[in-house]
């Protein structure tokens, strides 16, 4: 019988962790910010990057939804800087800049981490990647397993929510495209998905554990990533699955079998089921090591930062 590689993770933490953890969010104040410009369809788009620490270098790639941008990794950044240079960026289409109407695909989303990685952060120590940013990144591991030393998956998806609710793509999700990227009606349609009270009912179902941790000034800080100028265009493609690097569980399995390097899953005890269905079924890839987090959802590196940092470290640290 195949051995269980799945591990469940109840340890709140050794002394010496914690002590460093709290070490590394003082240092926040040290983070390094810039802006670079990456160019697509002729377009260029202007992204923010953040730097922190020295040593091996970790890049850490937020996930790709309406409310996510690099800062999402400010926790596991500042808490891994201690011992690593950790480099946290926005995906085009993303992030808290004004971002072009462009017609996002995975292809893009391909193009532009390779750039990352051959630009900006090449041969990193390890890639920790959330969400559907997992799965672009395991793609990459597969394409060019030379280019990265080890791959970290925080609750990895590779389907977009409508999708993944209605178990499948559907036909309408073409026509709501075309309609959120109408210049009137498109900008109504958005904000009537991304208003206070959606984003935070998602995000209590979907996203944090604990209903009140987005509230007050992050809140506001989400919001203010979905008011962005054209931030409706990437937006609408991850929510319908137009962003979604495979089709399959069978291509998003066979991408983890084909990635000849150590690898490590973790996601949360609460996380939604059919996500958590896809979680699992990496956790029988040869090779992949597998940790269930006692609590958290999809962004459990958000909402439990020091236990997930602490994971990681343990893993990074591996001969």
């Amino acid at each position: 019988m195949r051995q269980d590689r799945r591990i469940r993770y109840s340890v709140m933490g050794t002394p010496h962790f914690r002590q460093a953890a709290t070490t590394a969010l003082k240092s926040e104040t040290h983070m390094q910010s810039a802006q670079f410009s990456w160019t697509w369809q002729n377009k260029a788009v202007e992204l923010g990057v953040d730097t922190s620490g020295q040593g091996p270098t970790v890049l850490l790639l937020p996930a790709l939804s309406s409310i996510s941008t690099r800062r999402e990794m400010w926790p596991l950044q500042t808490q891994l800087s201690s011992h690593y240079r950790t480099i946290s960026l926005d995906w085009p289409g993303f992030g808290d800049r004004p971002r072009p109407a462009i017609d996002w695909t995975p292809e893009a989303y391909t193009a532009f981490l390779d750039y990352v990685l051959e630009a900006i952060a090449p041969s990193p120590h390890a890639i920790i990647a959330a969400g559907h940013a997992a799965t672009y990144a395991l793609a990459h591991a597969r394409a060019r397993p030379t280019s990265l030393g080890r791959l970290v998956l925080l609750a990895p998806t590779w389907r977009g929510p409508l999708p993944t609710m209605m178990r499948g793509r559907r036909p309408f999700f073409d026509r709501l495209r075309k309609a959120v990227d109408l210049p009137v009606l498109g900008p109504a349609l958005y904000k009537l998905n991304v208003n206070r009270i959606v984003v935070r009912f998602m995000a209590a179902g979907h996203v944090y554990t604990d209903p009140a941790w987005l509230s007050g000034e992050r809140l506001r800080e989400k919001l203010t990533v979905t008011g962005a100028r054209g931030a409706r265009y990437a937006s609408i493609r991850f929510v319908t699955g137009a962003l979604d690097p495979v089709e399959t569980r069978q291509q998003f399995l066979a991408l983890a079998r084909q990635s000849k390097i150590p690898m490590l899953t973790v996601y949360g005890d609460q996380t939604p089921p059919r996500s958590r269905a896809e979680m699992q079924a990496l956790a029988h890839v040869e090779g992949m090591q597998t940790i269930c987090m006692p609590q958290g959802k999809l962004a459990l590196h958000e909402e439990f930062a020091v236990g997930v940092a602490e994971v990681i470290a343990r893993f990074l640290a591996r001969p």
